[in-house]
């Protein structure tokens, strides 16, 4: 191999290593003698060999997965609670700057962010008021990261794990509330049931006609009930129209 052909062989060697392709969802960021030019790219990009030094970021949505922290709540309940964040870079020459390992900067983040603001609600709150403490987390920790170029859209807790004791006494809790609940719907129903008869007995007061009709009635029930013979008393009142009429008849 002679002189000519090494030389073209270095050439090209440096050549290739000069070219960088990024795809649609990278940037990278450019360091010439250790001082930043900017952030190149997608596409083809060239570096001066030796001179130019080149950190590839991606600015793809990063899901990150908080992993289950101990915590104390202000009601004085511990449970473990772990959590989701969705972030992605905005400024990838920050991202690479301001500080070391962006990744795990905003994971440490997001777990001393949700045991300080889950340490401040009570039990209840946690349950029942998640889209504002997500809301909450996610407004902290976009805060203190936006200097890192990183843009946090958005903090689910995922899960929340409570102590067996903790679980039981819940549960006797929703019985005790559920017994409570069917009790206040059978008085309810007894008092509407009062009123109804007692408008029922001013009426039946005013017009005794219809004490009569409503035992005719009854009786209609117990036959069509019952194919035995039944034996009834028939109240006086029944024959008195009878008594008025003859009476007028033989008056007359």
């Amino acid at each position: 191999m002679g002189p000519l052909t090494i030389l073209i062989i270095i050439v090209v060697l440096i050549i290739l290593s000069a070219i960088r392709i990024l795809r649609e969802y990278e940037r990278g960021v450019i360091f010439r003698l250790g001082r930043i030019v900017g952030a190149k790219g997608p596409g083809l990009i060239i570096l001066i060999p030796i001179v130019d030094k080149m950190v590839k970021v991606s600015l793809r949505t990063v899901v990150l997965d908080v992993p289950p922290q101990d915590i104390i709540t202000k009601d004085n309940v511990s449970v473990q609670v772990n959590a989701v964040v969705y972030f992605r870079v905005l400024d990838p020459s920050k991202a690479v700057i301001e500080v070391e390992n962006y990744l795990y900067a905003t994971s440490q983040l997001a777990q001393t962010t949700l045991r300080s603001v889950l340490g401040e609600v009570e039990l209840d709150d946690l349950l029942s008021s998640r889209e504002e403490i997500n809301q909450k987390l996610q407004e902290i920790i976009d805060r203190e990261t936006d200097p890192w170029g990183i843009k946090v859209s958005m903090v689910e807790i995922k899960h929340v794990d409570l102590p067996e004791e903790m679980k039981r006494a819940m549960a006797a809790q929703a019985e005790a509330e559920r017994e409570r609940r069917a009790k206040i719907i059978a008085a309810q129903g007894e008092f509407q049931a009062a009123q109804k008869l007692t408008e029922a007995a001013k009426i039946m007061e005013t017009s005794p006609i219809t004490i009569q009709l409503r035992y005719l009635q009854t009786l209609n029930i117990i036959a069509a009930e019952n194919n035995s013979t039944t034996v009834f008393p028939v109240p006086l009142e029944f024959f008195k129209p009878f008594a008025k009429y003859l009476s007028k008849q033989e008056n007359d």
